[in-house]
């Protein structure tokens, strides 16, 4: 909810989503949660789930089929840490 609505109220300028360890397959079957995606999508929302977790868990196919972008995070994260993203976890 707090994704959802940090970018659709302007709370934020650039929200995104990162699925992250056994959240990725969580994701893969939970049709609820696939159903929050495209709510997530249609306000700007980046989706984007760390290949490694994905992969571990046998879902890298099915987050892409969700319109989730599968790619390697571990770095990417730090980096965007240094560069002043703040990172919330639930």
């Amino acid at each position: 909810m707090y994704v959802y609505n940090a970018k659709k109220r302007g709370w934020m300028d650039r929200v995104m989503l990162l699925v992250w360890g056994p959240s990725a397959k969580l994701l893969s079957v939970d049709e609820e949660l696939q159903g929050k995606l495209a709510d997530l999508e249609e306000v700007g929302v980046e989706l984007v789930a760390c290949k490694a977790c994905a992969d571990l868990y046998g879902v890298s196919d099915k987050l892409e089929e969700l319109g989730v972008e599968v790619k390697y995070a571990g770095k990417m994260l730090a980096d965007m840490q240094k560069d002043g993203w703040h990172v919330l976890t639930f």
